[in-house]
């Protein structure tokens, strides 16, 4: 998928996370800021490129604002950000199948 243009999900609320995408210089270039940082950084940036990766972005700027969302909302700002940035109406959205 490319990224388009930029495009938001999520909140600042507590157990969520805000996630903004625009379209990068090449490369995935990860922004990443939580208020459980040391206790889940790795996971999150995991989970974060695992979600680029399975929606097949590998160009994008991508900028992680985390209050201690689980990992499924993460996954699911970051799909949502990435839908948007494309102009992907909810008929063009895989549900259920490339979304995992």
């Amino acid at each position: 998928m490319e990224i388009l243009k930029s495009a938001a999900a999520g909140t600042l609320e507590s157990s969520d996370a805000m996630v903004t995408v625009e379209p990068g210089d090449g490369g995935i270039e990860l922004e990443l800021s939580s208020s459980v940082m040391n206790q889940y950084g790795r996971q999150i940036k995991a989970t974060v490129l695992e979600t680029l990766d399975r929606l097949q972005v590998s160009n994008v700027r991508i900028t992680v604002v985390d209050k201690g969302a689980l990992d499924c909302t993460i996954k699911a700002r970051v799909e949502c950000a990435v839908y948007r940035s494309c102009d992907a109406s909810s008929a063009n959205i895989p549900w259920g199948g490339a979304v995992r």
